[in-house]
C-alpha cells in the first residue's frame, strides 16, 4: 500500500508498532521536481503513544488487516474501561491509559462506538465523527447574545470542556466533533 493512500481510520505497522491514522495533512511541492508530502498524524494503537510522520506518496506502507467491530460501553472501574460486542454481546476490557484520548466522548448509551480487533485482540476504540453531550455547567446564556463568534467555556457530562457560543445554558445537549474536540450544533 501506498502512502498516498492512507486516510483517517487505517492502520499500518511500522517499527513493530501498529499506527492508526488520526489525520492525514497533504502537502503541496513548493517546485516543479519537488515531490508531494503525506504528513500522517496517529497514535500506536496498543500503547497510544503519539506518531507524525512525512510521507512521500511514492513510499509503501504495511497496513494491518483490522476488524470494526460495533461496541457500546458497558461500564468504568478500576480495571478501564469495558465494552460488549453488540452483535455476539463478548466483552472486551481496556486499561484507561488505553482509552485515554476517547474517555471525554464516552457516555453511557453512546452509538457508533467502533472496536478494532486484529487477530482476536482488541487494540482500540474508535469514536464516530460526532457526539452528543450535555452541557452541565456554563456561564449564564446571555439573552441579548448575538449569533457573533463571541464564545465562553462550557463543562460537558463527561468532563470535557469545549467553548460554546455565549446563547448556551445549563442542560442543553450539543453535538461535538471528536477529532477537533469542537462544538459543532445544538443537538
Amino acid at each position: 500500500m501506498k502512502a498516498n493512500e492512507l486516510k483517517r481510520g487505517l492502520v499500518f505497522r511500522m517499527g513493530g508498532q501498529n499506527i492508526m491514522v488520526k489525520q492525514v495533512q497533504v502537502q503541496a511541492p513548493s517546485s516543479r521536481s519537488g515531490n508531494t508530502l503525506y504528513k500522517v498524524r496517529g497514535q500506536d494503537v496498543a500503547t497510544g503513544q503519539k506518531f507524525e510522520r512525512s510521507f512521500k506518496g511514492e513510499e509503501s506502507v504495511e497496513p494491518v488487516d483490522i476488524a470494526r467491530r460495533a461496541v457500546q460501553l458497558l461500564y468504568r472501574d478500576a480495571d478501564g474501561c469495558t465494552f460488549m460486542d453488540t452483535e455476539s454481546y463478548e466483552q472486551y476490557t481496556l486499561d484507561e491509559a488505553a482509552v485515554a484520548d476517547e474517555l471525554p466522548f464516552l457516555s453511557d448509551g453512546l452509538e457508533g462506538l467502533s472496536a478494532l480487533i486484529s487477530d482476536g485482540v482488541l487494540l482500540g476504540i474508535e469514536l464516530p465523527a460526532t457526539v452528543v453531550l450535555e452541557i452541565t455547567e456554563c456561564a449564564p446564556g446571555m439573552k441579548a447574545a448575538s449569533s457573533s463568534a463571541r464564545t465562553k467555556p462550557a463543562t460537558l457530562s463527561t468532563g470535557l470542556v469545549v467553548q460554546v457560543p455565549e446563547y448556551l445554558t445549563p442542560g442543553e445537549k450539543i453535538k461535538v466533533n471528536t477529532e477537533s474536540r469542537e462544538f459543532i450544533s445544538r443537538a
